[in-house]
């Protein structure tokens, strides 16, 4: 048995069972992980994939046991790793960061300036995508840290840290009829064109959930995957946007009106997701720190244990 029969068993599964795919994602031949797959399972005495002919078409139940321990032993294996390079050199290395777009567009920004100034040997490395592939990405061990609103706290394979709560504001160009309704309303809001985020994007689901609660229906005319594609969409007199109160600034959103829309929104959450069972280094425990001050060495590692509860650090 061997490491590399290790990553070829979790290729496959991580693949849909397709060998081939698997083999071309590790740039090696589908037959050399097949022949390695067949000598793991002679020496296990036990057959870990159920097959149709040549095809592999669902695991077996010990299959299950052996793909979970193969996981963790590829973990341990990068953990090991982790602490060779933090004991040779705390101040380098990689931070590999996955987000979405608001974070790294309006968030991240001061707060990866303020860690490159402390940690000017560490490379930064930012990773963009909708809140699932945020969660997947973190939770395969692809990236050190994940940064989102929705997905992260269902994921099994991740422990997540909650940050920051914002709500949203409604995106007018100025001069706007919306902006002189006094107070705004839902009813208000929805007898205009909408243009928001995409479903899995930057807590639609409470924008949804709002108007649902009032039995209104929208007229979404557009949704968009950043804030900056909403904006250009808004200025062109699409419709009125829906977007996160922090993606608004008003210097350099002078065509604009930003409207308050926090009463009629339930507030989301930023959460930050590490994986489980990952060893840390020194400079991601500084980063943590710095994006959300709240949480120091002992509650990250409380909440990489299991042992925090859900409202730490808000």
């Amino acid at each position: 048995m061997n490491l590399q029969q290790l990553k070829y068993l979790c290729a496959i599964v991580d693949h849909g069972l397709n060998v081939s795919d698997a083999a071309e994602a590790l740039c090696t031949s589908q037959p050399g992980i097949s022949k390695q797959i067949r000598q793991l399972e002679d020496e296990l005495g036990l057959r870990v994939f159920v097959r149709q002919g040549k095809r592999l078409t669902s695991l077996t139940p010990a299959g299950a046991d052996v793909i979970a321990t193969a996981r963790r032993a590829l973990r341990e294996i990068h953990n090991l790793k982790r602490i060779a390079e933090e004991f040779r050199g705390e101040d380098a290395g990689v931070l590999a960061i996955a987000t979405t777009h608001a974070q790294a567009r309006y968030v991240l920004p001061k707060v990866l300036a303020q860690f490159s100034m402390r940690f000017p040997k560490v490379r930064l490395v930012l990773h963009q995508g909708n809140p699932v592939q945020v969660a997947e990405r973190t939770a395969a061990g692809e990236v050190d840290i994940g940064i989102a609103t929705e997905a992260l706290a269902e994921h099994p394979d991740i422990a997540t840290l909650p940050c920051h709560r914002w709500n949203r504001g409604i995106l007018v160009p100025t001069g706007h009829p919306l902006a002189n309704e006094r107070p705004l309303t839902l009813e208000a809001i929805a007898r205009h064109p909408l243009v928001t985020y995409d479903f899995a994007f930057t807590g639609r689901s409470a924008i949804n959930a709002a108007f649902a609660a009032r039995g209104l229906e929208t007229n979404v005319v557009l949704t968009a995957l950043d804030t900056d594609v909403i904006k250009t969409y808004v200025e062109m007199g699409m419709g009125v946007g829906i977007i996160a109160l922090m993606a608004y600034d008003p210097a350099k959103d002078a065509a604009f009106e930003m409207l308050d829309a926090s009463h009629l929104f339930a507030a989301s959450t930023t959460r930050l997701a590490l994986r489980k069972g990952a060893f840390l280094r020194g400079f991601v425990y500084e980063f943590i720190a710095l994006f959300a001050p709240q949480y120091r060495r002992a509650a990250v590692d409380a909440a990489l244990a299991g042992t925090a509860t859900a409202s730490d650090g808000l």
